[in-house]
């Protein structure tokens, strides 16, 4: 039984080569954001970085045509807003369609699974009316408030909640004098803080590479998001490469960032769920 588990020297070859192919492309985009853009011509290609990465930053963040670090503040503020939110919201109510008893609660649980049977595509159109009506357009209200919750998270917490989280444990906290709202922040979250760290995981790299709304509803190009700045800069006759790579770059860092900080958690929660099921 033992030997069912032991890896053989061909696996660990095949995962050495999957990790390098998955490796490569990050790596090659930094040495050429380290570079000038000769570097995309070159046979062989180069390996190793250049020393032209402060100035290669330089030049992107006085590109007054990207306006980059506008797009990454504004990035940072969306994402951040928006994870928080979801992250709250489909754990309150995950923990609701779960744990509580009350009228409908099956009805309005299809209805949330309905929505994510609908294309994003589809709702862009009347959506932009509404921000057009509330006069939200060019601005980031418009970007934030359409993602504040989303049906996957509340199914996902949903689901995760009905495992995690005992009935006997939420009796004892009512007997213990808690009310709802008391057994939800100190009893339920806590339980359910490996699934929220994968759900905050996907939801920040969701709404961090999101281009297709931010491009729809925010036209003036002084006021971007991150993926509308890297737009701007392949836009045009002539594409300086480098600055394009520099720009990818930068804007790729939060997403290693937000890994790195929380992916022990966001690894547990994937293992527990992996578990259970």
């Amino acid at each position: 039984m033992s030997r069912l588990w032991r890896a053989s020297p061909l696996t660990y070859l095949a995962l050495v080569a999957a990790a390098g192919m998955s490796i490569f492309p990050i790596w090659w985009m930094f040495v050429v954001a380290s570079r000038s853009s000769d570097a995309m011509g070159q046979l062989p290609p180069p390996m190793t970085p250049g020393g032209n990465l402060g100035a290669n930053i330089s030049r992107l963040f006085d590109n007054t045509d990207a306006y980059f670090l506008t797009g990454l503040i504004n990035s940072t503020i969306v994402a951040v807003t928006v994870t928080v939110s979801v992250v709250f919201f489909a754990s309150l109510a995950g923990f609701a369609f779960a744990k509580l008893r009350f009228r409908g609660r099956n009805a309005l649980l299809l209805a949330i699974i309905a929505t994510m049977m609908v294309p994003t595509q589809l709702g862009v159109i009347p959506l932009y009316m509404l921000m057009t009506r509330l006069h939200w357009n060019d601005r980031l209200p418009a970007v934030i408030v359409p993602a504040l919750v989303t049906g996957f998270g509340v199914f996902m917490m949903r689901q995760y909640a009905g495992q995690a989280v005992s009935d006997e444990l939420i009796e004892a906290a009512r007997i213990d004098g808690c009310g709802t709202a008391r057994t939800f922040w100190h009893v339920v979250l806590p339980a359910l803080r490996p699934a929220a760290a994968v759900l905050g995981l996907l939801t920040f790299m969701t709404t961090w590479n999101d281009f297709l709304w931010p491009y729809a509803v925010l036209n003036d190009p002084a006021n971007p998001t991150v993926q509308l700045s890297l737009r701007a800069l392949s836009d045009g006759y002539y594409q300086d490469m480098s600055q394009v790579f520099t720009g990818t770059a930068i804007a790729t860092l939060p997403l290693l960032l937000v890994f790195v900080l929380f992916g022990r958690q966001i690894i547990g929660g994937i293992m527990e769920g992996a578990v259970k099921a």
